[in-house]
């Protein structure tokens, strides 16, 4: 992880965050991690992405080096402190989302209700609202199971993000319509293990990827052959190859705007 960005700790609203802030011009890359991720996370794309404008890693609270989360954790409470931590450190718009996993829906969230800061958004094997509204049914015995005993010996934080993954996907069918902005999304293209997702899950989690790529009219779909959830381990060339591609791409829509 040499090639990491320095990180530093700021208060923002009350609220102790990590972040990291390198590269320099536009536009401002801000990259979101999955739940429970870290800025570490995102390693494999250093120093590379530093290239492709000013980009901004950051702790989640809860996450990392950050403190533990002072509110529930729902999904307009994140996008107003991320906006808040961007005009603290000085990111300016416009900002190009890159959101992993369970950032994809503060991704999704945050260029709804900003969409003239927001000029593109990368969803890498992100996480869509009819995923978190469909995919339990698909569990199989042995995983409610283990979530079950999960649960039990390490009770969930009811303000952590996923304790209100409800409310934030109810606030994102609330939201504004998605503003017609490059949009490029990763699917790992690894087939699991059945015990781990069954066919009728992952023809689902497919379907729901498709959906993410048709939330405007300039969304395209990529598909990491070589990967499963995390194509930035895995393959951080063909996230960085997409991402050099959507930089490009906002620069032109900005242009025809």
């Amino acid at each position: 992880m040499k090639h990491l960005p320095t990180s530093k700790s700021i208060a923002v609203g009350g609220q102790v965050l990590r972040f990291s802030l390198s590269g320099e011009g536009s536009p401002t890359i801000v990259m979101l991690s999955g739940a429970g991720g870290p800025l570490e996370g995102w390693y494999r794309l250093f120093p590379e992405l530093d290239k492709l404008g000013t980009v901004v890693t950051y702790d989640r609270p809860g996450v990392g080096a950050s403190a533990r989360a002072r509110e529930p954790q729902l999904g307009t409470t994140i996008i107003l402190q991320l906006r808040a931590l961007l005009r603290e450190i000085g990111a300016r718009p416009p900002f190009l989302l890159v959101g992993h996993s369970f950032g994809g829906l503060h991704a999704n969230l945050f260029a709804r209700i900003y969409p003239e800061e927001t000029c593109g958004v990368l969803f890498l094997e992100a996480t869509s609202p009819d995923d978190v509204l469909n995919m339990k049914r698909y569990r199989s015995p042995l995983q409610r199971a283990v979530a079950g005993l999960l649960d039990r010996f390490s009770p969930p934080d009811p303000n952590d993000e996923i304790s209100n993954e409800l409310e934030t996907v109810a606030e994102i069918a609330e939201a504004p319509p998605f503003p017609d902005i490059p949009v490029t999304v990763i699917s790992g293209g690894k087939q699991l293990p059945r015990w781990m997702a069954s066919l009728d899950a992952q023809h689902e989690r497919v379907r729901n990827q498709e959906a993410l790529a048709r939330l405007s009219p300039l969304g395209e779909r990529v598909i990491a052959k070589g990967s499963a959830h995390f194509p930035q381990m895995s393959e951080p060339l063909v996230v960085l190859g997409a991402l050099e591609k959507l930089v490009a791409r906002t620069h032109v829509a900005q242009v025809v705007r």
